[in-house]
């Protein structure tokens, strides 16, 4: 699984301009299930993420963690995280798992982010969704799992 994560002061998702999801401080998640990935490897990107040390401690260094720091995350599925550029103009996706695959692996993620005590606030997976974020920072880390 892939992610892109951002370290904010505040984002929110939006489906058709009504907001479904909004956190303050934490991480904003984008998140890709690939082919070959499974329940396991999601287990793995939520524990790296929730271990992740990027807040700043009281020296200003980036040592403590989302749950160290009481954060939340908003959690989105991006299959476009599984862009293959290498060839024309037009990105291939033929990496990224097939949608029932890829639905199930998103909510695994997530079941597995909470079972470590965050707040998790979600997008809708498919969905045409509108993101809105203030990068503090700014911090932004790609992790594959």
């Amino acid at each position: 699984m892939r992610a892109l994560i951002q370290r904010v002061t505040e984002a929110s998702v939006s489906i058709d301009g009504a907001q479904v999801g909004a956190i303050g401080p934490g991480l904003m998640v984008l998140v890709c299930a690939m082919q070959g990935d499974d329940a396991a490897a999601a287990d793995r990107l939520a524990a790296r993420i929730v271990r992740l040390r990027i807040f700043k401690d009281e020296a200003g260094k980036m040592n403590r963690s989302v749950q160290d720091v009481g954060g939340a995350v908003l959690a989105v599925s991006q299959f476009t995280l599984a862009a293959d550029t290498s060839r024309g103009n037009r990105p291939g996706f033929s990496a990224a798992a097939p949608p029932y695959l890829g639905e199930a692996l998103y909510e695994r993620f997530k079941t597995a982010l909470r079972a470590q005590g965050l707040t998790v606030e979600q997008g809708r997976f498919g969905a045409d969704m509108q993101v809105a974020l203030v990068n503090d920072g700014p911090v932004t880390i790609w992790l594959e799992a």
